[in-house]
């Protein structure tokens, strides 16, 4: 079977809620199951106009507020804060295939963090675990008072922090909420429920591997070994395939090809029946929207490029003056194409959102039409962005 690239986008956005309207309340049940549908968000700290996970949410949900996610995650407790790929908020109910990542994690930062600054952090455990036995829930500015630090970035964590992020990691802590955007760290057992903590209770390797190719699966439309390992990030491309080559065995997967932007084909496993899913036969909707650099359709960015033609490079960490684009720039969706990248800031103690530059996306023409609807998104996105009004830059678009 040859998927052709229409159609693989149409399974691809559908995986990805990115078809439909961007319709619901996007609070309580409905986030959850929005996130338990993504199987997590992307935490990302910048917010020029919305912080990652925020515009992801909103993309999907235009009614959702950041209020939504705080909640779910710090009274409600329906999620809790790991590593996949990055940073991310995770469904609850997904914590016991966290056990083979937090092995993982503890066996191989151990040996990154033994070095420099960092240097002494496994003696610190038991101070840190005292300190939060006693005092409750800290951040790393509570620990390691008397430690020399340096600036703080990531890069130069005194050793009582990287305790902290070491016993978060391999289980012994867990993080409880965000200050700012500062991690609040508490005692797993005062957290989760017993049967959660208890690591007998635990999926074997060999059950963890078939949950997270079986779920990445589910939420990637059909996908190589490569992809379904880098979903998760929890285990390797080995495993995946060897996953794959069994379940092939089996009959519950079969092996297609998809088409790529440039008509190039690669194959890839789905499961059967998938030239029947209901996605091929639903166009996207019309509607513009704004997408986070980080959103999950584009983490994947060798893939968003071979099925959108979109080559993508977050451009942060780029020298100003060798930026092709921007600092943080936008990828914009509508219907089934990536139309364009937009270079736009949110200055809060001027109340606009400034739009300084729009890059249409190849051969993509930017009429009346589409810009009315990108204006009527940009509307939509005030309130989220924290500001009354929306401007735009001479020449904005390129």
């Amino acid at each position: 079977m040859t998927l052709s690239n229409s159609a693989a986008r149409r399974v691809f956005l559908d995986r990805h809620h990115l078809s439909g309207l961007p319709q619901g309340p996007g609070k309580g049940d409905d986030l959850l199951g929005l996130i338990e549908n993504l199987g997590f968000v992307q935490l990302d700290s910048i917010n020029t106009v919305a912080r990652a996970h925020d515009l992801i949410l909103f993309a999907r949900r235009q009614r959702y507020r950041p209020k939504a996610l705080k909640s779910l995650y710090e009274k409600d407790r329906a999620l809790f804060e790991h590593w996949t790929h990055d940073a991310a908020v995770v469904p609850l109910s997904y914590y016991p295939y966290w056990h083979l990542r937090r092995q993982r994690d503890a066996e191989r930062l151990r040996g990154h963090w033994r070095d420099g600054r960092r240097a002494g952090f496994e003696a610190c455990f038991q101070a840190v675990l005292d300190q939060i036995k006693s005092d409750g829930p800290v951040c790393s500015a509570d620990v390691g008072k008397d430690e020399k630090r340096g600036s703080g970035g990531w890069w130069d964590w005194h050793p009582s922090k990287t305790a902290l992020e070491y016993l978060w990691r391999s289980g012994a802590l867990c993080v409880v909420g965000r200050e700012g955007f500062q991690k609040r760290y508490d005692l797993t057992e005062r957290v989760l429920e017993q049967h959660l903590c208890d690591v007998s209770n635990a999926p074997d390797l060999d059950e963890t591997i078939d949950w997270c190719c079986d779920q990445a699966l589910d939420r990637l439309g059909f996908a190589t070994h490569g992809e379904l390992a880098a979903f998760w990030a929890h285990i390797t491309p080995a495993e995946a395939q060897g996953w794959c080559k069994a379940e092939l065995a089996a009959g519950r997967l079969e092996q297609i090809q998809i088409t790529g932007v440039d008509g190039s084909v690669k194959m890839a496993y789905a499961r059967p029946g998938l030239a029947e899913d209901p996605a091929l036969n639903c166009a996207p909707t019309n509607r513009l929207r704004v997408l986070s650099p980080f959103d999950p359709a584009l983490r994947d960015r060798k893939r968003a490029e071979r099925l959108f033609g979109f080559d993508y490079r977050i451009e942060v960490f780029v020298p100003a003056a060798k930026r092709k684009y921007g600092y943080y720039v936008f990828p914009i969706l509508q219907g089934e194409r990536l139309v364009g990248r937009v270079d736009m800031k949110a200055f809060r103690d001027e109340d606009v959102l400034r739009v300084r530059a729009l890059w249409p996306e190849g051969k993509v023409k930017w009429g009346t039409g589409r810009i009315a609807a990108f204006e009527a998104e940009l509307e939509r996105m005030k309130k989220l962005a924290g500001v009354s009004r929306v401007a735009f830059e001479d020449d904005w678009l390129r």
